[in-house]
């Protein structure tokens, strides 16, 4: 199986939609990809990752199936005592390599300055969700890695976030959130493949394919932002 994570296009974060340099984007990423195979499109029920999808839907003719674990994660303080950029964890990461902090620590989320963070609430859903969602596709989750049970050997799509898709990939390569963050964050369309093993009975972890994507919006791209 191969999972093609997509960061949605250039959004009006207020309205929950795209602008036009995202339809723009949206649309080049379907040129992209409508030549990678897929079979089934998945996307976050948020507006501007279902518009984003939208653009292979009907270069397909799939329907899109709606996840509300991959909606983008929040952040923010706890307990109301301030935190670092209310607790955006790109920015709080950036402030760690400034630091000279690790972002590499397994422990993160028991230790500042993520620890009265309620992002870290948000990537623990993301993740155990994910495993439901990857036990439908053939894919069991058994500690660190996953059993191969009756898989259909597809391609899909997943169109999502930068926060939920960090999350997700976190879960799956077992590497620190925060590292993700700094390390993979997703540009606007931004294109991440993963492949799974499709031998039953089989302990696997996935590969990355390709990570971050986005030259099909070279002509089109506009400095990132760290928004959600």
């Amino acid at each position: 199986m191969r999972i093609i994570f997509v960061r949605h296009g250039h959004p009006d974060y207020s309205m929950d939609c795209l602008t036009e340099l995202g339809h723009k984007q949206a649309a080049a990423t379907a040129i992209r990809l409508k030549e990678e195979g897929i079979q089934k499109i998945y996307a976050s029920s948020c507006g501007r990752a279902l518009e984003t999808a939208e653009y292979i839907s009907r270069e397909l003719t799939l329907s899109i199936e709606r996840c509300d674990f991959a909606r983008e994660i929040d952040w923010g303080s706890i307990d109301g005592e301030p935190i670092f950029q209310n607790g955006n964890p790109w920015y709080t990461v950036e402030d760690m390599v400034t630091r000279g902090q690790p972002v590499m620590y397994t422990e993160w989320m028991d230790r500042k300055p993520f620890s009265s963070n309620k992002v870290v609430s948000h990537v623990r859903n993301v993740s155990q969700s994910m495993d439901t969602w990857l036990s439908t596709l053939g894919y069991e989750r058994e500690g660190d890695f996953y059993r191969v049970g009756e898989t259909t050997k597809k391609t899909i799509a997943m169109f999502s976030h930068a926060g939920s898709s960090s999350a997700m990939l976190a879960h799956l390569f077992n590497i620190p959130f925060p590292f993700v963050c700094h390390a993979m964050s997703p540009k606007f369309t931004g294109i991440t493949t993963v492949s799974f093993s499709d031998e039953e009975g089989t302990i696997v972890s996935p590969k990355f394919e390709i990570l971050n994507d986005a030259r099909h919006i070279q002509n089109l791209q506009v400095e990132n932002i760290y928004g959600n």
